[in-house]
């Protein structure tokens, strides 16, 4: 029994240990100095924790299409900032994004504020550098 106790201890400090690194700090990731706003069309949304992700392709002036991933808040933020799971952001959406580029990986970012197709500006992600506070 008292083996038993032991492992299940072990186990639970391993998936605790994993779930904090889960999380990472936004400076470790983004460049808080770095800010972009781009607009395109929404590929793909995924409502999942820590944090949610979209994808956006956005054309250049020469008509390349560079494919844009995003972070921005937890899905129950969102759904406190007014965000609706499935009918706010949808794929084929053209919408305005402003945040910050990822430090090392090409096209990806922190979203801040998502400007929607109907002119609604919602908050995805908080400032920069904050944590979310």
């Amino acid at each position: 029994m008292r083996r038993l106790a032991v492992l299940l201890m072990l186990g639970l400090c391993v998936f605790v240990t994993r779930l904090a690194a889960a999380h990472h700090s936004f400076a470790a990731y983004f460049d808080g100095q770095k800010a972009v706003t781009l607009t395109g069309e929404v590929v793909s949304v995924e409502w999942t924790n820590p944090h949610f992700h979209f994808s956006v392709d956005v054309e250049d002036a020469d008509g390349v299409v560079a494919r844009w991933r995003f972070e921005g808040f937890p899905p129950n933020m969102l759904v406190r900032q007014g965000w609706r799971r499935d009918e706010t952001l949808t794929a084929g959406a053209t919408i305005t994004v402003e945040g910050w580029a990822a430090r090392s990986e090409p096209n990806a970012g922190a979203a801040r504020w998502v400007t929607l197709p109907d002119g609604r500006k919602l908050a995805a992600g908080p400032p920069a550098g904050t944590g979310g506070r």
